[in-house]
């Protein structure tokens, strides 16, 4: 069974981002396994993302990762993120949203991360403009797929405060866009993440968690509960405020896309495995008894 803590999250609402603890699927569902995860957020599997596998592959992802009793609460997409800007063409986008709905139907989830388009020089008003003219195009595509998109706070018009989060969200004003709030963000945008979380709280469906330090304008991560993110105050707010999600782990120690950076897999699932010790240890859980809870869940 799932065991309760102090915060109030209970072991089987512990999860990871796949890519995080190694490369290939094997990889990855085998350390979510291994740490008792019931849950696996899924990103890229050898470096592709899901909406660029040839559907047999797609297909083949979705059923092993179904075999191993894992549940995908959340495909993330490159949608709106660091690998674009407010000028990429709208054509690949929507592309992309669409193949990344139907992977993530193979695996029976209907969430999409996505986020809201650097700016790519223009004047922050035009910018503002554009960012928000996509946010309603993607919302409406959204509905159509019967999605909903979870926008990060990270790269993006919508990510740079709690206030410009909630202007996009009372501009599109759609049940198909909601938030997926990242702990740890805030550190390189340079605000605070438990403000920032006070003022989007009614919108959040999914969470990462992330620690760090920002030292000379920049982001460093760290082991969390080590750095200045408020994790475990974050989530004792959010299970005040009613949250009953997930909590998936990114540490971006080994491992961070936007800067092309990825450790040697073995220090890789290393670090994955010690660090998702560290955060069941500040939340308060005991992930020996998640995995009994995995193994009676999903094998009788």
């Amino acid at each position: 069974m799932s065991v309760p803590n102090l915060l109030g999250v209970t072991a089987d609402r512990l999860c990871g981002i796949g890519d995080e603890a190694a490369p290939d699927l094997a990889g990855q569902l085998a350390i979510h396994h291994e740490l008792g995860m019931s849950a696996i957020e899924l990103r890229t599997v050898d470096g592709l993302g899901l909406h660029e596998l040839p559907p047999g592959d797609a297909a083949d992802l979705a059923r092993r990762t179904i075999v191993a009793g894992l549940r995908v609460p959340v495909v993330d997409t490159p949608v709106g993120s660091w690998s674009t800007t407010v000028g990429t063409g709208m054509d690949g986008e929507l592309a992309a949203l669409e193949r990344s709905a139907k992977v993530a139907a193979l695996l029976g989830c209907d969430r999409l991360r996505v986020m809201s388009y650097p700016n790519d020089g223009r004047p922050e008003r035009e910018w503002r403009t554009e960012s928000l003219r996509r946010m309603r195009t993607l919302t409406r595509e959204a509905e159509r797929l019967g999605v909903t998109l979870l926008h990060e706070n990270c790269q993006g018009w919508g990510g740079q405060s709690a206030a410009h989060t909630v202007h996009m969200l009372e501009e599109v004003a759609s049940p198909r866009l909601r938030l997926l709030f990242d702990t740890g963000n805030g550190l390189a945008y340079g605000y605070d993440s438990l403000d920032f979380l006070r003022r989007v709280l009614p919108w959040v469906e999914h969470v990462h968690i992330k620690d760090g330090i920002r030292s000379g304008g920049q982001a460093e991560f760290t082991m969390p509960g080590e750095g200045t993110a408020h994790v475990a105050a974050c989530v004792r707010l959010l299970e005040e405020h009613g949250y009953r999600g997930y909590y998936s782990l990114e540490p971006h120690l080994a491992h961070i896309p936007h800067l092309g950076l990825s450790g040697d897999p073995a220090a890789l699932a290393d670090g994955y495995r010690a660090y998702t010790r560290r955060c069941a240890s500040l939340l308060g859980i005991d992930i020996t008894d998640s995995r009994t809870y995995w193994e009676e869940s999903h094998h009788g």
